[in-house]
């Protein structure tokens, strides 16, 4: 066949492979009418390089940097070849070597920046969304500014999901970005649980589906191969896992907490590398660097806050932002006590603006009781429990003490000691009138035994 000998002899025309690599169904029918009418065949490849000059003019003039219009535009700068460059976030390329698709995904849920169905692509140098209807590029990440990347199951869901997390440098809603420089926003899209049914590689073949690998775990693989600063974390059981099974699908552990802030509700997500509260607008991403201290507050028979104080990367103590997340499952204050210590982050419970006074009551008194203790392998308390300890063994302390006569002793003591030899009076009496009795009725009986 025509198509056949193309193939064989040349090869895939690059101008088509091109302008349709995101469309493996038209391109396959562009390869079928040129193996139905071969002379035909220079006609789509012009088609096809009028088709990828289109998208390259789009790709200039529908994705401008658009200056803030209460701030000073982005300055600029040469680079070595005398263009000229933003500081701020340049466009998303969509030409260009180390932007040839070499991964995609159609039909992905995005929930952040946009909320849009997407299809997901893998370049040499970006991570990127594009519009399947105007094939434009939404927005995208640049690989090498990925600071983190998460892949979560989605909570309360009855079928199974994952959330990739993408975040970017300046977008943990912690550090903010220097002066003059626009950062990427998080990126979060959605995947179904299942067998990776519409991903494909640059050119258009399918892959994962006849292996059987879920889209996830693909999606995974190909992130943790393309990320140069970074690794896909997933949540562990070894780190934490909360008290309550997933409802929406029983027996399945669940990784996250529910928790509010202010009025917003979301999910905190305790893991290997920080604290991720999500997935709502503004996505906030505790990472063990920026974390400075963690609290406990309105600690209540169901529910607690927990309180985070965070710290821009290189910024000073000015610069601390509390958080606080409320409403939390008591159930889960083990878990999360736990998961602080194992880190090292520091519990400020008893910190002067919130603290009650401390008690030192049974702690031990000598190093080798601390070593001894350590041995037996008891766990080290945290500050708050410590604190509750110790209050309660003062209050038993003085419960012990307490001498019910020591209160009166001024006022009552004449008087009880009165009445205690007045009781041993009486007892005498008592008992000395029952002898006489008792002499009384042998005399009677011995007398009227001589008149008989």
């Amino acid at each position: 066949m025509a198509f056949a000998a193309i193939n064989s002899t040349n090869g895939p025309i690059a101008a088509i492979e091109e302008a349709f690599a995101t469309e493996p169904s038209l391109k396959k029918r562009v390869y079928d009418a040129i193996d139905t009418t071969p002379q035909h065949a220079p006609l789509f490849e012009e088609i096809a390089r009028y088709t990828s000059a289109l998208g390259a003019t789009s790709s200039t003039t529908s994705l401008p940097i658009a200056p803030s219009n209460d701030g000073p535009a982005a300055k600029k700068r040469k680079t070595q070849n005398g263009a000229i460059a933003q500081t701020a976030q340049a466009p998303v390329n969509l030409k260009g070597n180390d932007d040839s698709v070499q991964f995609y995904v159609q039909e992905l849920s995005f929930t952040m920046p946009q909320r849009k169905k997407l299809t997901l692509e893998i370049t040499g140098g970006h991570l990127r969304a594009r519009n399947k209807t105007s094939k434009e590029v939404e927005f995208g990440i640049s690989l090498d500014q990925v600071r983190h990347a998460l892949c979560l199951p989605v909570p309360e869901k009855t079928q199974k999901q994952f959330n990739f997390c993408i975040i970017p440098e300046f977008a943990d809603g912690i550090t903010p970005p220097p002066e003059g420089v626009a950062a990427a926003e998080a990126m979060v899209f959605t995947v179904a649980h299942g067998p990776a049914k519409t991903a494909f590689t640059g050119l258009g073949q399918q892959v994962g589906h006849n292996e059987g690998e879920s889209a996830e775990g693909l999606i995974r693989k190909i992130l943790n191969d393309s990320l140069p600063n970074a690794n896909v974390i997933c949540p562990d059981e070894r780190q934490f896992v909360s008290a309550t099974p997933e409802a929406h699908r029983k027996g399945e552990k669940a990784f996250h907490v529910k928790a509010f802030r202010g009025s917003k509700e979301g999910y905190l997500f305790f893991l290997s590398v920080g604290i991720l509260f999500a997935f709502k607008k503004p996505l906030l991403f505790f990472s063990f660097d920026t974390v400075d201290s963690i609290s406990y507050t309105s600690v209540l028979q169901r529910t607690f806050n927990l309180n985070i104080l965070a710290r821009p990367r290189n910024g000073s103590e000015d610069d601390n932002m509390e958080f606080e997340f409320s409403m939390i499952d008591q159930a889960d204050f083990d878990g999360i006590d736990q998961y602080i210590k194992r880190h090292g982050l520091q519990d400020s419970s008893l910190a002067d603006a919130r603290r009650a006074k401390v008690y030192n009551v049974n702690a031990p008194k000598t190093q080798e009781e601390k070593a001894a203790a350590e041995a037996a392998g008891e766990e080290p308390e945290s500050e708050l429990q410590k604190a509750q300890r110790e209050l309660e063994d003062e209050e038993e302390e003085d419960e012990e003490d307490y001498d019910p006569g020591s209160d009166d002793s001024s006022d009552g003591s004449g008087s009880s000691d009165e009445e205690s030899d007045d009781d041993d009076d009486q007892e005498d009496g008592e008992d000395s009138g029952d002898e006489e009795m008792q002499n009384e009725l042998g005399s009677e009986a011995e007398e009227n035994a001589e008149q008989d």
